[in-house]
């Protein structure tokens, strides 16, 4: 007879299962033409600057963890700019449309989530050995210089390519449209 899953086994198989489908989401909107959402560049420009504040506000006793965060913000920016400019852009009478330049957004959450990935292992590991006190405590989890430097990038890079989709939201909306072909 098969014993019964244990019920913290079937939380983490849920939560894995969960988190899967989200990646899949996330990468598919990454890639290829995407109508222009009037929400969605509103929704990311609001949350991850709120994340952003409270984890430096969370990290600011520690001045390294603070400056990573801040350093990874500054090149996810940097990343945005770069991607923005190799996005292709389409006024249409159906609405607005986009195609992203999908590496560097592919590439970062990837980097996010390998990251995850393995700080979610080493608190596995470490916990047992240290309890739950130790370097893999929920404060040290959210406090590593290497993974708010890498959420930087990520929020940075989704927080300011969603700013350059609002302003060209903004432009196209205000720009005259050709006449439709008779």
């Amino acid at each position: 007879m098969i014993a019964p899953a244990h019920p913290s086994l079937l939380m983490w198989v849920g939560i894995a299962a969960l988190v899967v489908w989200r990646l899949v989401r996330r990468f598919r909107r990454l890639v290829g033409r995407q109508r222009l959402s009037k929400v969605r560049p509103w929704f990311t420009v609001v949350l991850f600057p709120a994340l952003l504040l409270l984890l430096l506000a969370a990290s600011l006793a520690r001045p390294v963890s603070a400056a990573t965060l801040a350093g990874g913000v500054a090149i996810g920016v940097g990343l945005a700019v770069f991607s923005f400019r190799r996005t292709v852009f389409e006024v249409t009478p159906a609405g607005l449309y986009y195609t992203p330049h999908a590496h560097v957004g592919i590439g970062l959450s990837v980097l996010f989530t390998l990251r995850i990935v393995y700080r979610l292992v080493q608190a596995g590991t470490l916990s047992a050995v240290y309890g739950p006190t130790g370097p893999a405590s929920a404060e040290a989890f959210g406090s590593s210089p290497l993974t708010l430097a890498i959420f930087g990038m990520l929020a940075g890079y989704y927080t300011a390519y969603a700013i350059g989709l609002l302003r060209w939201r903004a432009q196209a909306e205000h720009a005259p449209r050709p006449p439709e072909a008779t």
